[in-house]
């Protein structure tokens, strides 16, 4: 047996049904695609006040990071701050994991599909390059930075993974670390399957507190790094407000002279 499988021995007992935790700075901000289809374009994204800047840069050949692959990252936060929460020491950015572990974590069978689809999403992860000042403020200063810095696989003779490993950027590492980094989520997250939907539910909980959150949709627009125009994206806002089915939330759209404006509340405890 090898150094790193014993590793993998080691570390596994203490991954099991761990509570979820998103990273919070990941949750509003456009730092991924909303759509499965590939996405080469950029997002480029600039805040209000100008103080704040986002750039995210796709491979050409593995398109950009999706907010489905961002579950990844949620199960990776979550493995941190549990073991942060247990005392341990040297917490690492290195982490070895069983594919079947991780999708169960977020929701997902261990079919041959599922194995497929999360070493795809480990290479988007890879390969999409983030630019921004978020954590350095206004000026000219700014982070680059893959969402993981490398993966590997450990296969069996038969093809099988015995094992898996991704080192996470220092950028999401220090983020998941510092005081306040990290939110929980209600694992009914995973079963949302529309990207826009994932999408608000993020910003509904990074945001909407006892008193609820209220945002334009033109801004929400701007945030969601979406494609496509801006009267796409009103059309669907308000076909999932009308909907309204996001967990743990109410949707409202309210509708003025100006353009309208969607209002987040939490849901009433049943």
């Amino acid at each position: 047996m090898n150094r790193r499988q014993v590793q993998l021995d080691l570390l596994l007992p203490a991954l099991a049904d761990i509570p979820l935790r998103d990273q919070r700075e990941t949750m509003e901000r456009p730092f991924f695609s909303l759509a499965k289809k590939k996405r080469l374009t950029p997002i480029e994204y600039i805040s209000p006040n100008g103080e704040i800047f986002v750039n995210v840069f796709p491979h050409q050949k593995f398109g950009m990071a999706t907010i489905w692959d961002a579950d990844v990252l949620i199960w990776a936060a979550s493995t941190l701050h549990a073991l942060k929460r247990r005392g341990a020491n040297d917490l690492p950015r290195t982490l070895n994991f069983l594919p079947y572990d991780l999708l169960r974590a977020i929701g997902r069978d261990d079919g041959g599909n599922n194995y497929r689809l999360l070493r795809d999403a480990l290479g988007r992860l890879q390969t999409t390059s983030i630019e921004t000042n978020i954590r350095i403020g206004q000026g000219k200063q700014h982070r680059q930075f893959s969402w993981i810095e490398s993966w590997g696989d450990l296969e069996g003779e038969a093809g099988e993974s015995k094992g898996m490993s991704l080192t996470l950027s220092d950028w999401f590492y220090e983020g998941v670390l510092m005081e306040g980094g990290v939110l929980s989520i209600d694992p009914i997250y995973f079963t949302i399957t529309g990207g826009r939907e994932r999408w608000l539910y993020r910003v509904a909980r990074k945001h909407a507190g006892e008193n609820g959150f209220m945002i334009s949709l033109p801004t929400l627009f701007l945030k969601s790094g979406a494609e496509g125009t801006y009267r796409r994206f009103k059309f669907e806002i308000t076909r999932i407000a009308r909907d309204n089915a996001l967990p743990g939330y109410q949707l409202a759209l309210e509708i003025g002279r100006g353009e309208p404006v969607l209002t987040f509340m939490k849901a009433a405890a049943a």
